[in-house]
Formats: structure tokens, sequence, C-alpha cells
């Protein structure tokens, strides 16, 4: 019996079910989301060498002037402390005029493939000191861990591919790889640029094919760390819904309520429809608040016998009509006018009733 119960507790704990809406909130506020940084860097590398392909003249004109005033100018100054400062300065100027419009690029491409994969995302978890990132046991269990592997394999598999594209484009012109050394000094740069964009944008495309199976895996891995328990399930379902015990004597205690209410209503009714022992319906008729007798209280076997109780010791009329209170009881609720269907036989009680209270 004892083995039986501690299976059964092993697999309550086992996270075998999928994470829940208020889980995945909880795990999307600390910043948690199935994100792959390969798509993020390969969405990059690509937009920048697009870049380059078809912008490159916004950065020629810098690099040509960098070159000219460096052999022209800046080589045949006096090294003195003001010239050193001024020509950092130009440098300075020219350097970001050349990078200013790759880093723009690229940190638009990255926040486009950040934006794809989890959509808008602040956190200041990661911003949190962790002291179990520097915990030395649990920095073996990473690096020695199953992640660490897939991480491994996937650098691996990148640097093949990358290798291939390489080799592929240059074997694909390896007729101007072989004459560059009879080119002239810019038709080789021209030619070296051609070749490194080729390579840049098919490793890109490469890449980005490899991120796309990266980010399936990401997803999967987040999937089954945010699985969740049965029993983590219950919990959850007790602090967001309530737990069932207390929500069920909330109901007993609105049900008692309720009665309560309905009982004190018994003394206003005009008359009371009956089945001798199992069923007690009561109407009242007001023609200023409704075009029909309404059912004010009604009950079945003991709660039955309790408002006919109550009717006696107010002298209201008893009827005995079992049909009628049978199909009252099961078709009006509390507070309704009864159907139209019931119409001939209430009006003929009512009548009587009436007739016996000489109200008529």
């Amino acid at each position: 019996m004892n083995y039986l119960w501690l299976d059964l507790q092993f697999f309550a704990g086992e996270k075998t079910e999928k994470a829940t809406p208020k889980k995945r909130r909880e795990a999307r506020k600390k910043g948690q989301a199935a994100k792959s940084q390969d798509v993020i860097t390969a969405i990059s590398l690509l937009a920048v060498f697009l870049f380059l392909s078809f912008g490159a003249s916004s950065i020629g004109g810098p690099m040509m002037e960098l070159l000219h005033y460096s052999f022209t100018k800046y080589m045949l100054q006096d090294v003195t402390e003001q010239s050193i400062r001024k020509i950092f300065t130009e440098i300075v100027k020219q350097m970001a005029a050349m990078l200013l419009p790759i880093m723009g690029v690229a940190m638009l491409a990255g926040a486009i493939g950040s934006l794809a994969q989890t959509g808008i995302l602040f956190t200041g978890e990661g911003l949190r000191p962790n002291l179990n990132k520097i915990n030395p046991v649990a920095g073996l269990k990473r690096i020695f861990s199953i992640r660490a592997l897939v991480e491994l394999l996937k650098s691996i598999l990148k640097m093949t591919v990358i290798g291939i594209v390489v080799f592929a484009v240059l074997w694909m012109n390896i007729s101007e790889v072989s004459g560059l050394s009879f080119k002239s000094a810019g038709a080789a740069l021209q030619s070296v640029g051609h070749l490194t964009l080729s390579i840049g944008i098919i490793a890109s495309i490469a890449l980005f094919a490899l991120a796309i199976l990266d980010y399936l895996y990401q997803r999967f891995d987040f999937e089954k760390n945010i699985r969740m328990s049965k029993q983590e399930i219950k919990e959850e379902f007790k602090t967001t819904e309530g737990d069932p015990l207390i929500k069920s004597k909330i109901r007993q205690r609105q049900r008692e309520m309720a009665m309560r209410r309905m009982m004190q209503e018994v003394p206003n009714a005009d008359v009371v429809i009956t089945n001798p022992t199992h069923f007690a319906v009561c109407l009242q008729y007001d023609e200023t608040k409704s075009d029909a007798p309404v059912v004010i209280a009604k009950g079945a076997d003991f709660l039955a016998q309790k408002i006919k109780s109550i009717a006696k010791e107010h002298d209201i009329v008893m009827m005995e009509n079992r049909p009628l209170a049978r199909a009252l009881y099961a078709e009006v609720e509390v507070g309704d006018a009864i159907p139209e269907q019931f119409f001939k036989a209430v009006a003929e009680i009512l009548a009587y009733v009436y007739k016996i209270k000489h109200k008529i």
C-alpha cells in the first residue's frame, strides 16, 4: 500500500501537462520566451550584407576620403599634440560616417528578429542578481548538460556550413580567384569585395535556415521547461478559482439565504397548490405588477411540508392538484410568472379561492 501511494505521488509530481495561460504569463513576466539568438544573428548578418551589396556607395565615399587623407595629409603632418587631436577627431568622424549606417541596419534587423519571435517584451528580471549563476556546481551542471551538448553540435554545424559555403563560392569562381595576381590593385579589391559579399549573403541565408530549426528546438525546449504537474495545476486552480470546498460552502450558504427569503414570501401567497406528500407551489397574483400569477415559493418533500406548515399558520388556502403541482414545480422557477398553458387551471383555482375569501 505504501509503495502504491509513493508511485501515485511520483506521477502526480511529474511534469507532463501543458502550461496553463497563467503559467505562461508568469514566465513572460520573467522574460522567459521561446527565442533563438541564431535567428537574430542570421537576420542581422543578412541585412548587413544586403546593405553592403546595394548601398556600398554610402560608405565608399567616406572610406576613400579616409584613405586619401591618410596618405596625403595625415602622414605629412608634424606629430604634435594639436595635430594628433585634430587627426583623431577627423578619423573618428569618418569612421562613424562609414560604420553608423552598418550598425544601424544591424540593430534594426536584430530588433525585427527579436520582435518576430517574442513580440514586445520588457522585463527587468535579467538584471536582478542571481547567485546561482556564480555557483560552481550549477556551472558544471550547465557545462555538462544536454543543452550544452546541443549548443556544441550547433556551433560545429554552423562552422561546417560556413566552410562549405566559402569553398563552394570560391570553387565556382576559381578562375577569378586565380587571376587576382594579374589584376590591378583596384580591380583586385573589387573582385575580393564581390566574392566577400557573395559568401556573406549565401552564408547568411544558410545560417538563417539553420536558425529556423534552432527556433523550433528552442520552442520545444521552452514548452518542456514550463510544463506543469497535475498537482501544480490543481494548486493553481485553487489559488485562482478558489478552493472547491470553500466554494461549495459559499454556494450552500447562498442556497440557505435564498431558502430563507423564499420561506418569508409564503405568507404572501394567495394559494398553495399541493401534491399531498411531495410538492407544494405558492402562487401570488397582483394584477398591478404582473399579467399572470407568479410562483413565489416552491418545494419538494420536507420543504413542501415546511411550506404547508407556514401556509397553515397564516391561513393560506391550500388546493390539492397533483398534476398541476408537479408541472408547476418542474417548469416554473421561483419569481417567474406561470406559462400560458397553466392559465385556465390556475384561473379556476384562484376563482375558487377568491370565492372562499369573499373577494368576488
